[in-house]
């Protein structure tokens, strides 16, 4: 389990940073009234998955080392 949890993680932090790379680069400025807006026509559910897949690897690997501890 806790392989496949360190799989999980390297794959949402990989995944997380493409997608959120590609988001940003989606975002435009415009100027209104002197103030800067971002505007974003981007897709974040890509992002939002990476960041879950990041999030049950994380726990995967933690809850992989807390049945080995208890083993012994």
């Amino acid at each position: 389990m806790r392989t496949a949890g360190i799989v999980l993680l390297i794959l949402g932090i990989v995944g997380t940073i493409v997608f959120g790379v590609q988001a940003i680069q989606q975002t435009e400025t415009v100027s209104f009234f002197g103030i800067e807006l971002g505007i974003s026509d981007a897709n974040w559910t890509p992002v939002i998955v990476s960041a879950l897949i990041l999030v049950i690897g994380i726990v995967m690997m933690n809850s992989g080392r807390r049945t080995a501890g208890n083993r012994m």
